[in-house]
């Protein structure tokens, strides 16, 4: 056609031909392939010179989605596109359902790659002309002039790869991509410009998983490691000359030379930091968009990425910290990438983002803590940083408030932390939250960061300020919600005013402990009250018109109910027997062998031998019951065996019982005075028991004949061999080893007897339940005011 001369006289005809449509494989859109036949004619109107091309359209449908009516909007597509026939009406309404239930790729959920068209476009580099596809070859050339003709061809090149249909194309065309790897990796460091449009190039190829290989050939991620390793130590060599003239005309105000040449290295700087930044971006964004191999993310991180990334948190463009905290929040995943910004102090800058106006950064920079968060050394990070007051005051912001509650929950898992919330407005917010859902289920974040927070004493009494506790016990007991009730039952472990709030309530909670009750709602409810050790409640009464007694006593049968059950009913016990009426009630009904019953089933289980121990503690505290466990049961002798348990809580238990034991049966006094005596000198007695007969050296041990003077007898029987306080053996052995100790201890009455059992003998502190939450302080009961 150019060889035609211009003054002839031609006309074009042109011609669509062979029209197909069919689905984008990635996006949702619409492809329409056709042939476009091109004729010149003579002045006869004689076909001269004919040409076809096949072309390619697409169609974005950016409005589609789950809800779009396809009829309407094939109808919308027909109508405009001059291509499409009116008689395909029917298979675009076709394909556009199928795009509109298509499902998305794993890939695409899991990690979006950074796209080409989100970048906006470098304003250094901006040309008057528009790219041609046709002219890739002449944009190839330029690549192979000076600094500034290599940039005109980059930006000529870059503006074709910015459209995401042009990418098939030039990656046929080998000489271009090798002529832009060559071109980056020899002239970088000459012209920003020109290595920031490049690596643009590679970016768009980057935007797409199937490109990846390409990148990676050409080792594109490791020159653009290089890069920014280079661009950083430029960086800090900026700021360090930028300081000393600062600090030069600080020193020497007057000197306008040293004011105007300050001033002139700043605006360099400014403009130098900009052209920088916007290198780095791309840069980083490429790097990202290549480490969806894990592979390659390794290769990164072995070449200290990390420490990079954070460094980078240091700047203000928040475009770039965009994408430096989104490759960090895929790095964080890895236990590696964690330490390393550990090491780092990565919180602490991230801390300063917390919150800020650029929506999307702040909800990166919030997934990237949330991932952090689970580390406990970060967490604490993350308080020292000052987070948790302005995590809270995200709860406000619906776009940030799923993040910001489960970082907060997972600060709340600490004890060190729980009370720091008190001093911010997180719980009403909370509150108001919660009560908002009405008879909605409350999301499992809210419920479980509260049932947290209320395991603190300080928390609770903010919840239960004005109504908070009564609209919370009408929520649970209305809805039989287990979540809410766990709360409450957390908030009833606090003694103080916030634990008397509970006696208008003890009435409910009682009536929900029946047969028909679902068990974990029951569980909650028995441990709510079980928690209520108040002076000023009527168990006696609570039982009786409830008729608690049956229900509990056939509950302790080993298998009647889940253990957890089991156990709230044993800690239920505990706290009941504390009244007097009431352990007389209960050991009159036959509770006591019902328990050793269930000692013996379930001996090897910690908790449950130290709850029911303590319920012994309680029997034997009170005069009306003491009898019938010293006397009719065989609890006593349980106890001895459990006097050297393992577990530091039992043997505190068991010892405390055993002294009341001790004090009021002489028989059973004996029998634990030789048992200790025999603990504390067990090393000793199997030396002397086991002493052979011919070893000399102890003549005073065994008789002219060799026979030992103990004989046959039981060495405890040979109260003689206790040695009294100031060597001579006692021939009546009245006074036992323990007596010695407490005279040392002054624990003796000033007439050197055993003070009464009132004064002696204080009420052991309740051994803490491991179920549920423990409280911050543990439960001291003092009998002296306490009912009887």
């Amino acid at each position: 056609m150019d060889g035609l001369q211009t003054g002839d006289p031609r006309y074009l005809k042109r011609r669509v031909k062979g029209c197909t449509l069919d689905v984008h494989p990635t996006e949702r859109a619409l492809i329409i392939q056709y042939e476009v036949e091109a004729t010149v004619l003579g002045e006869l109107g004689i076909p001269m010179i004919g040409e076809r091309k096949e072309c390619q359209k697409i169609i974005r449908l950016k409005s589609l989605n789950a809800h779009t009516d396809t009829s309407s909007l094939a109808r919308k597509v027909v109508e405009e596109c001059r291509l499409i026939h009116s008689s395909k009406l029917l298979e675009v309404e076709q394909l556009l359902f199928y795009l509109q239930n298509r499902k998305q790729s794993n890939d695409n959920q899991e990690k979006k790659l950074i796209s080409s068209r989100d970048v906006k476009p470098y304003t250094g580099v901006e040309l008057d002309e528009e790219a041609n596809i046709n002219s890739i070859d002449e944009y190839v050339e330029l690549l192979y002039e000076d600094i500034q003709e290599k940039i005109r061809g980059a930006t000529l090149i870059f503006q074709l790869a910015r459209n995401p249909d042009n990418l098939e194309e030039l990656i046929q065309n080998e000489a271009a991509i090798g002529a832009l790897a060559r071109v980056l990796r020899e002239d970088w460091k000459q012209s920003v410009d020109l290595a920031t449009t490049i690596i643009y190039v590679f970016f768009c190829f980057s935007s797409f998983s199937q490109f990846h290989g390409l990148v990676t050939h050409f080792k594109i991620g490791a020159l653009c490691m290089n890069i920014i390793e280079h661009e950083l130590k430029r960086y800090d060599l900026w700021q360090d000359e930028l300081q000393k003239k600062k600090k030069a005309h600080e020193e020497f105000s007057e000197n306008q030379n040293l004011k105007k040449e300050h001033e002139k290295s700043f605006r360099k700087y400014q403009s130098l930091l900009i052209k920088q930044e916007h290198l780095l971006r791309v840069a980083l964004g490429l790097l990202l968009n290549l480490a969806e191999d894990t592979r390659t993310e390794l290769k990164m991180r072995n070449k200290n990425i990390v420490h990079m990334l954070v460094k980078i948190l240091d700047r203000e463009d928040e475009e770039l910290l965009l994408v430096v905290v989104s490759f960090l929040k895929k790095l964080s995943i890895f236990l590696e990438n964690k330490n390393d910004m550990a090491e780092t102090f990565a919180v602490e800058k991230l801390a300063q983002l917390v919150p800020c106006k650029h929506e999307e950064l702040l909800s990166t920079n919030l997934r990237l803590l949330l991932n952090l968060s689970f580390d406990t050394t970060l967490r604490s990070q993350m308080v020292q940083a000052g987070l948790l007051p302005r995590f809270s005051s995200l709860l406000a912001d619906e776009g940030q408030r799923q993040f910001s509650m489960c970082i907060l929950y997972h600060i709340s898992m600490d004890d060190r932390f729980k009370s720091m919330f008190a001093d911010t407005d997180c719980i009403p917010q909370l509150m108001k939250m919660l009560f908002d859902c009405g008879e909605k289920k409350i999301d499992v974040e809210l419920i479980s960061l509260c049932i947290n927070l209320a395991a603190n004493k300080n928390n609770a009494r903010i919840i239960c300020d004005g109504n908070g506790l009564k609209r919370l016990m009408k929520r649970a007991l209305k809805l039989k919600d287990v979540l809410v009730m766990k709360m409450i039952r957390n908030l009833s472990q606090h003694n103080g005013p916030t634990k008397s709030l509970f006696l208008d309530h003890v009435g409910d909670l009682a009536a929900q402990i029946i047969e028909d009750e679902a068990e974990e709602f029951v569980i909650e409810c028995m441990g709510t009250m079980a928690n209520l050790t108040i002076p000023d409640l009527d168990w006696q009464l609570v039982l009786k018109e409830y008729n608690l007694v049956p229900y509990l006593k056939d509950r302790l049968k080993p298998g009647s109910a889940e253990d957890d059950l089991i156990l709230e009913v044993v800690i239920m016990i505990g706290t009941v027997s504390m009244d007097d009426s009431c352990a007389a009630m209960l050991a009159k009904s036959g509770i006591i062998p019902a328990l050793i019953e269930l000692l013996t089933a379930q001996q090897e289980d910690d908790e449950f031998v130290c709850q029911i121990v303590y319920v012994f503690y309680q029997m034997v505290f009170h005069k009306a019951t003491r009898d019938v466990i010293v006397k009719d049961t065989q609890a006593p002798a349980y106890l001895i065996d459990l006097m050297h348990d393992s577990n530091t809580e039992i043997r505190k238990v068991c010892d405390n019982t055993l002294d009341i034991i001790a004090e009021y049966d002489e028989e059973w006094g004996k029998k634990i005075q030789n048992e200790k005596f025999r603990w504390y000198n067990g090393q000793w007695l199997e030396m002397v028991e086991n002493r052979p007969l011919d070893e000399a050296g102890e003549p005073f041990l065994f008789g002219e004949d060799g026979e030992s003077y103990m004989g046959e007898r039981d060495i405890m029987e040979r109260p003689d061999l206790f040695y009294s306080p100031d060597g001579i053996t006692s021939t009546d052995g009245a006074i036992s080893p323990e007596f010695y100790t407490d005279f040392q201890d002054g624990e003796l009455g000033q007439s050197g007897y055993m003070s009464s059992v009132s004064e002696q003998f204080v009420s052991a502190d309740r051994p803490v339940s491991a179920y549920g939450f423990r409280p911050d302080e543990q439960f001291f009961f003092n009998y002296n005011t306490a009912s009887r």
